[in-house]
């Protein structure tokens, strides 16, 4: 089936005249979308809770500030941009009670709408705006007079013009210069999912970590374990990002090109794959969504001994080291957490 990919040419940012847009939260995506429609000409506001650290970042970019509550009272169209776990129950609490039918509810990623965990009334339109990087990339690249590709799309209509509301949302965000792209909840939730898990952060950083360890155990220094195994994968993923797979074998030695093509499938093989579609079931099924949303519920205490465990290896010493001897690396640096 052909995609339908939409351009700046195919949004009209004037649909969003004369209406207010809230975004709730100021996080990765939260400070990019508000301060990216912000730039582009249109009325904003950022829902944060009063004690929100954001609160002040969020005002130093020159926004303006309100509650979730206030915001979703005063908004036309409520972007949620809130964390997944919490998303729902701030839907409920301090958003929904000041929706009327005929507004636009908005998130940038179909989880709680796709698992049910917010059923909104069927009044209310209801869009989708989800682009495929982080928010700071998103922000840095509108900055540089770039876009980031986003997907778009509809889960109700009752106004009948909630395709071309979210088209003129993702233009204001900068996504009409790269390529907003048409789906459906179901298929961006399930696939964003399964790209977390099984490759993108997941998949790579597990990799990552077991070749830094194979090769220490093997006696080699953690500093020489650390660039060929983490600090290089960007020079790869950069060539391929740049004109494919075929692009970076293209610019590699001979001898890369011969052991990534016969040593690779090695590692990852067909009990890999299989794995992988055991995650994906998952997914599908809404059991991993289930699991995160009980996590949370019950304190996030897995979680957080995940997390630490993760933040405590030997490799994010090491790295760090590394790091501090190349100061070029923060130079327009993507995350700065006093900003954003």
């Amino acid at each position: 089936m052909a995609l339908n990919i939409y351009y700046d040419k195919d949004a009209d940012l004037g649909r969003l005249d004369g209406k207010t847009v809230a975004v709730v939260g100021y996080g990765s995506q939260g400070h990019a979308h508000s301060q990216n429609l912000h730039a582009s000409g249109v009325n904003v506001v950022v829902g944060l809770r009063k004690e929100s650290p954001s609160w002040a970042k969020a005002e130093a970019a020159g926004l303006r500030v309100l509650t979730p509550a206030e915001a979703a009272r005063e908004a036309d169209i409520v972007m949620m941009t809130l964390p997944d776990e919490t998303t729902a129950q701030i839907y409920r609490e301090e958003i929904e009670p000041g929706l009327q039918s005929g507004n636009y509810l908005a998130v940038a990623h179909g989880f709680n709408i796709h698992f049910e965990a917010i059923r909104p009334p069927e009044g209310l339109n209801v869009f989708m705006v989800a682009p495929k990087g982080p928010g700071h990339t998103v922000r840095a690249h509108y900055e540089e007079g770039r876009g980031v590709p986003a997907l778009v799309a509809v889960h109700q209509d009752p106004s009948g013009d909630t395709l071309q509301i979210a088209l003129a949302y993702a233009k204001g965000i900068g996504a009409g210069r790269a390529g907003i792209i048409e789906t459906n909840f179901r298929e961006e939730t399930e696939t964003d999912l399964f790209g977390e898990q099984a490759v993108l952060c997941g998949g790579l950083t597990a990799l990552m970590q077991a070749g830094y360890e194979t090769l220490v155990e093997a006696g080699y220094a953690p500093e020489m374990a650390y660039f060929e195994t983490i600090h290089e994968v960007k020079l790869i993923v950069d060539l391929i990002y740049e004109d494919g797979i075929a692009n970076m074998r293209y610019s590699v030695s001979n001898t890369a090109e011969y052991g990534d093509l016969s040593r690779g499938p090695r590692v990852i093989d067909a009990d890999t794959k299989a794995r992988m579609k055991q995650i994906l079931e998952e997914i599908q099924t809404g059991q991993f969504a289930k699991e995160f949303i009980l996590e949370n519920q019950s304190g996030a205490v897995s979680f957080s001994a995940l997390r630490k465990r993760g933040a405590g290896h030997e490799m994010e010493e090491v790295g760090a080291r590394l790091r501090s001897l190349m100061p070029w690396l923060k130079e327009k640096r993507l995350v700065d957490r006093s900003k954003n």
